[in-house]
Order: C-alpha cells, then sequence, then structure tokens
C-alpha cells in the first residue's frame, strides 16, 4: 500500500493511529489485512524495544511505543518511513492455522438454527463452515478474540437479539458474516455451532495467541471423542 493511502494521526502521549485507506470508511478486504501484517512485522524490527504493543483492526493499527526510549518526532518519522517503503502484500500472506472443531447441536445450539434458516443441512452447514480459511482480520472485544471472515453468505446470521450471559471458552460462534472461537467464558450474542479445544489466549505462553492479524485459519472438524482427547471440555448452556 502507498503511503498517500494511509493516514497517520496522534492517538496519546505516546501512540499513534495508522488507518489504511479512507479514516472514514471501513475499508474490509483481504489486500489491507495482509498490508497490515507486513507493517506490523516492518514495525516490530524497526522500533525493537522501543515498541510497548500494536493492536490491529480491520484497517487501522494502533502503535504503542516507549517515551522513554523514543519520542513522538522520532516514532512518527520512523513509522512513515517504514510505511513509504514498497511492500508486496498480497492475499495469501500470513500462516495458515488449522483449528479442530467439534461441531454439535447439542454444544452448538444455533447450528441446527442456521441450517434451517439457510435451507440447508446441519451437515452441509458444517461442510461450509469448514471448507473455507477465514483471514484474521482483527483482534479485539477480549484477549484472544480473533475476529474472523469472510464467512459464507449462506451461513450469515444477526447477533441474538439477547445475548447469552455467559459463553463457554472455546464455543465456535458466527455473527454476521464474521466467525470466531470465543478465548475464555464470557457474555456473548454470537450464533454457537460447536466447541473447539485449542486456547485462543494463554498469557504465560509465547506468543500468547495461535494466530495473529494476517494470519488465516482453517477449521477442521472432529468428533466428541477426538474433541475431548485434545483436551476439550464439555459445557452445559
Amino acid at each position: 500500500m502507498n503511503a498517500h493511502q494511509t493516514h497517520i494521526q496522534l492517538a496519546s502521549e505516546n501512540s499513534y493511529i495508522i488507518y489504511f485507506g479512507d479514516p472514514d470508511a471501513l475499508d474490509i478486504s483481504p489486500h489491507v489485512s495482509a498490508t497490515i501484517a507486513i507493517t506490523c512485522a516492518q514495525i516490530k524490527q524497526h522500533f525493537g524495544n522501543r515498541l510497548i504493543d500494536l493492536v490491529a483492526s480491520y484497517a487501522s493499527l494502533l502503535v504503542i511505543y516507549d517515551t522513554d526510549k523514543c519520542d513522538h518526532l522520532w516514532s512518527k518519522k520512523a513509522l512513515r518511513s517504514i510505511l513509504e517503503a514498497p511492500q508486496a502484500a498480497h492475499q495469501d500472506s500470513g500462516h495458515l492455522v488449522n483449528m479442530p472443531v467439534f461441531y454439535s447441536t447439542t454444544y452448538g445450539p444455533e447450528l441446527d438454527l442456521i441450517a434451517q434458516s439457510s435451507g440447508l443441512s446441519v451437515n452441509q452447514v458444517i461442510d461450509i463452515h469448514s471448507a473455507s480459511e477465514y483471514r484474521v482480520y482483527a483482534i479485539g472485544f477480549a484477549p484472544g478474540f480473533a475476529y474472523l471472515g469472510e464467512l459464507d453468505e449462506r451461513l450469515a446470521a444477526p447477533r441474538l437479539a439477547t445475548p447469552r450471559l455467559k459463553v463457554p471458552a472455546g464455543a465456535v460462534a458466527i455473527a454476521d458474516r464474521q466467525t470466531a472461537v470465543y478465548p475464555a467464558s464470557s457474555p456473548g450474542g454470537w450464533n454457537l455451532i460447536g466447541l473447539c479445544p485449542t486456547p485462543m489466549f494463554n498469557p504465560e505462553k509465547a506468543p500468547h495467541m495461535p494466530v495473529s492479524v494476517g494470519d488465516r485459519v482453517k477449521f477442521n472438524p472432529i468428533n466428541e471423542q477426538q474433541y475431548l482427547a485434545m483436551g476439550g471440555q464439555l459445557y452445559e448452556l
């Protein structure tokens, strides 16, 4: 992405936010996501221990730096230099991460409802959901919550009118044309279709998450016995 397509704005005394494209229009695309992922890697390399954190979203990137090691002038100049450098972002960048899913109408109560509303069988919904590769567009809402898209439009479903007070950790869910795995037990209004045994966030492990912005996720169906053997737990909803 060329520098003229990006906008750098001061976000706080120790952070800048970079907008990729028009800051007033949410630009959701694999190309933008791949560009953000490449930019993250370049910032980490260039800033080194001056960097505190990077928070990526669909079309923006928050850069938080250590003011004891650099000031805002140095940081903005460094960011401009990175953004002006040629980039070769493309749709297939990032790692491909395979994640197992125990699809179940018992532990994913909206699986049957999505099948009914789309005119498909439950098995067809599973086949469609597990056939695609989903790009990690953003991480937010809770530590380890990765927004994955875009979901096949046949499976698109609005958020629940009344959110659940408690969604279990590992729940695989759908909202509109996005899908995700809940990293921890929390309230939530997404449609549940199954369970994933892969922990989505571990603060004691490096990296903390199995995926990063720009990666691609492929879901692989497993049965209940395989799910339990991988350390998964069954919950009452």
